[in-house]
């Protein structure tokens, strides 16, 4: 039994994440998660909400509630969310946790203590009227380099250059739009990250089965340019992490907490050691999982997310764990994901524009987002979602290939030999070629799966679940029936094990589908399938079975029609 650490990119607490998120991290995490629990592995799968920052104090601020209230709110919102997509964590938890307070202060002394934290004094904007310093990207103006009017103070989201908030033309704040800026001097912290640049270089190296998107990225930043530099990880904030405390290195950073994208990571550790809290553990359950002093030196460690967060999970979450000069674990594999973009432009909160995730689960059950998602997950390019595609896709793979095939045998089992598994006969050689069709198609499954290669797993499994349906269509056991009903009974016995087979191998992909399948017939059996032909005969004959109802409805074009129109949003 292999031991499974999972965690997924932890989404940001300011306000509802669109199918893009979704698929982009948490979803694919939860497709493995799920898959590696029923090949018997022991799995911890961690994610959070990530509430500290800029972000927060701003959504909190235009909610008109204080902002550790409104994190505690959407923290419910987007859990009860995770929940309704079937999202299996371990853990949901927060970065505002106690536990997470402690232990990014803990790795920030570390750090001090091992020369990695330089004090810096700069310069940075400061808003009179916001009376506030501006992160970089709450500063907007003119690009310098291609004359974009909405850079922001960090990078030029049109060109792609990085800028400083000083580069723009006419800068303005992003958060009240006035033009009354300062550059004032204030103090803070940065993670020396060029000093560990060979270290990091090297592990990185190591990595040689890395997706290229990771790896790609991951060495732009590295060595692109002036190449890897100092980052700050603090900010002139009221809300986080408290950068001051006992037992730090350093004097005068009052005021100051530590910057999102350092604490944020750390509150994989955390949340686990939450999870350990949650059920009555002591440190040693969750320290088994993340210090390779404490037994997690025999765990594998999977990522999840979108290309945007590769740079902080493969340089900066790194840079900490290795400058801590402490036996955490580093990661192991790092599955990044391009963008889904939404019916030929982007998704947009402030247009309204695409299908959130609330929203996704008023119009249709997980199910039928799951299924289109991951089988067209943006693993090696940018992927995009139209709703005549998710129609075509829900219609025929889950509604006329697998639903179908649930209906046909179970509806004529019932209609000639009752509800239970028929006995007596042989199916035939039709049988024992769909048998080896199977053996070789599952394993295939089986290959992609553990590769984390969504798609192509996605693929083979509709493959498996037509191949039932050639068989049904060429055995026709309707016709049989009528000339040796032994034989039509067999066909159906072979048919009624299918449906649990499909029920196993799909629980990754549509969990509340496979529930179903599994419930009418009547068993709890989960048995991930060794050899097909004994996986085709868990049932015996006589097993009682139920006739469920339609497993996936089609969606009509009245609906497809309707939805387009109600989610193209205010076009700018």
């Amino acid at each position: 039994m292999a031991r499974i650490l999972i965690t997924s990119a932890i989404p940001y607490i300011n306000g509802i994440k669109h199918l893009g998120n979704l698929v982009g991290s948490q979803l694919p995490a939860d497709l493995y998660a799920r898959y590696n629990r029923m090949r018997g592995n022991e799995v911890m799968f961690i994610c959070a909400t990530d509430e500290h920052g800029t972000p927060a104090e701003l959504a909190a601020a235009k909610a008109g509630k204080p902002v550790a209230e409104y994190c505690a709110e959407m923290h419910e919102v987007q859990s009860g969310i995770a929940r309704g997509f079937r999202l299996s964590f371990d853990h949901f938890g927060r970065s505002s946790s106690a536990r997470n307070h402690a232990l990014t202060q803990h790795m920030a002394r570390k750090l001090g203590e091992n020369g990695l934290i330089a004090e810096v004094v700069e310069k940075q904007v400061f808003s009179v009227a916001d009376n506030r310093f501006l992160p970089d990207r709450y500063i907007e103006g003119t690009c310098p380099n291609c004359g974009y009017e909405k850079a922001r103070g960090d990078q030029c989201e049109n060109c792609t250059k990085q800028l400083d908030p000083t580069d723009l033309i006419n800068p303005r704040s992003a958060v009240s739009g006035s033009t009354e800026l300062e550059v004032r001097e204030t103090k803070h912290l940065y993670l020396r990250q060029r000093t560990l640049k060979d270290k990091l270089g090297a592990w990185i190296d190591s990595k040689a089965g890395w997706p290229v998107l990771t790896t790609s990225i991951a060495k732009k930043w590295l060595n692109d340019g002036e190449g890897l530099q100092d980052r700050g990880i603090t900010r002139d904030l009221a809300w986080g992490v408290p950068a001051q405390f006992e037992g730090a290195p350093w004097r005068g950073m009052e005021g100051k907490v530590f910057y999102v994208w350092f604490d944020a990571p750390i509150e994989y550790i955390a949340g686990t050691a939450e999870w350990a809290d949650a059920n009555g553990l002591d440190d040693a359950a969750w320290e088994r999982w993340w210090r390779t002093d404490k037994g997690a030196d025999d765990v594998t460690y999977v990522q999840f997310m979108g290309k945007d967060n590769v740079p902080f999970h493969t340089l900066s979450f790194p840079a900490t764990i290795i400058g801590s000069g402490e036996p955490w674990k580093l990661v192991d594999y790092i599955k990044s994901f391009n963008y889904l973009n939404y019916d030929g432009g982007q998704f947009s909160t402030s247009q309204g524009r695409g299908v959130f995730m609330d929203q996704a689960l008023s119009i249709l059950p997980a199910d039928y987002w799951r299924w289109w998602l991951l089988s067209h997950a943006p693993e090696n390019s940018d992927s995009e979602f139209t709703w005549e595609n998710f129609q075509a896709s829900v219609n025929k793979d889950l509604a006329d290939v697998l639903g179908n095939f649930v209906s046909r045998i179970t509806k004529f089992c019932r209609s000639k030999f009752g509800e239970v598994v028929p006995e007596g006969g042989i199916a035939g050689e039709r049988a024992d070629a769909l048998v080896a069709e199977l053996e070789t198609r599952v394993r295939a499954y089986e290959g992609h799966m553990e590769a984390m290669d969504v798609r192509k797993a996605a693929t083979e499994l509709r493959a498996i679940w037509v191949a039932g349906n050639e068989y049904l269509q060429a055995a026709a056991p309707w016709s049989v029936f009528k000339e040796d009903p032994a034989q039509a009974a067999a066909m159906v016995r072979l048919g009624l094990n299918l449906i649990r087979l499909y029920a196993v191998l799909s629980e990754p992909f549509i969990p509340d589908a496979a529930e179903t399948m599994l419930a009418a017939l009547g068993t709890k059996d989960r048995t991930w399938p060794g050899p097909i032909a004994e996986a085709l005969a868990v049932l015996p004959a006589g097993h009682a079975f139920q006739t469920p109802d339609v497993l996936f409805r089609k969606i009509a074009d009245e609906e497809r029609e309707d939805w387009q129109a109600r989610f193209a949003g205010v076009r700018s």
